[in-house]
């Protein structure tokens, strides 16, 4: 055992919520404006190329390319290959995930007020 104060725990039954290191990840993904708002954007459809959103947005190719790789890798938006392009849509098993890892949290600090 560790004498970490930090030391992280994961959840034992596999019907409770994702363990916090996943939660945190998700989090940390969400952490910039722009992929919140890529997010928005990408639930208003059923999936995008990287394209479309460059064209919504007033970022570079580059920068949208590298904020929807972060969204991919912390499971939040689903990549999907699709010939000469590729596709994006959102994962919504996840985001739903991080609404409940949060509401828990929110519940079991300010339960006793």
């Amino acid at each position: 055992m560790s004498d970490s104060p930090f030391e992280t725990h994961t959840l034992r039954s596999a019907s409770e919520a994702p363990d916090s290191r996943a939660v945190a990840a998700r989090l940390a993904a969400l952490s910039h404006p722009a992929r919140i708002e890529i997010l928005k954007y990408l639930s208003a459809s059923s999936s995008c190329c990287c394209r479309e959103v460059v064209d919504r947005f007033d970022l570079a190719q580059s920068t949208v390319s590298q904020h929807l790789k972060i969204l991919v890798e912390a499971g939040l938006v689903r990549f999907e290959p699709d010939r000469q392009r590729s596709r994006y849509a959102i994962n919504h098993a996840a985001l739903a995930d991080v609404s409940m890892s949060l509401t828990a949290l929110v519940n079991s600090c300010c339960s006793g007020r």
